[in-house]
Formats: C-alpha cells, sequence, structure tokens
C-alpha cells in the first residue's frame, strides 16, 4: 500500500474516532480543509511539518500516522 493512502487512512481513523469534522481539525492543524481532504484520499503528499501539525491535532504522534494497519 502506497504511504500516503495508508497515512489518509489512518488519520481519517483518529479524526473520526475523535468525532471531529475534516473542516474542524483543518482549523486546529492550520491547514486548508481541501487540502486535508486530499492528505486523507492519498492524493496529497504532506511535508513532515504538516503531519506533525496534524498529529498535535489529533493528540496523537507522526509514527501512529505512518504505521500499517
Amino acid at each position: 500500500m502506497d504511504v500516503r493512502v495508508r497515512v489518509g487512512r489512518n488519520l481519517q481513523a483518529r479524526r473520526r474516532e475523535l468525532g471531529l469534522s475534516q473542516e474542524e481539525l483543518a482549523h486546529r492543524a492550520e491547514v486548508h480543509q481541501t487540502y486535508l481532504s486530499g492528505v486523507e484520499r492519498g492524493r496529497r503528499n504532506p511535508s513532515v511539518v504538516v503531519l506533525q501539525r496534524i498529529a498535535v491535532a489529533l493528540s496523537c504522534d507522526i509514527e501512529d500516522l505512518t504505521r500499517k494497519l
């Protein structure tokens, strides 16, 4: 599985677990909602800096977003 797809699936699962909308998470991570949507769908390749901001907004580590399902 492509790492972008894996990150997207893990991100989406964690976001839903926390009951957050894409819009709310995007606001917390200081990224645009359409960009976050692209990351969740595995179409965007976020930088490590952006992944860190998303992880902080999800109260998790980057490793949680990159782990295999």
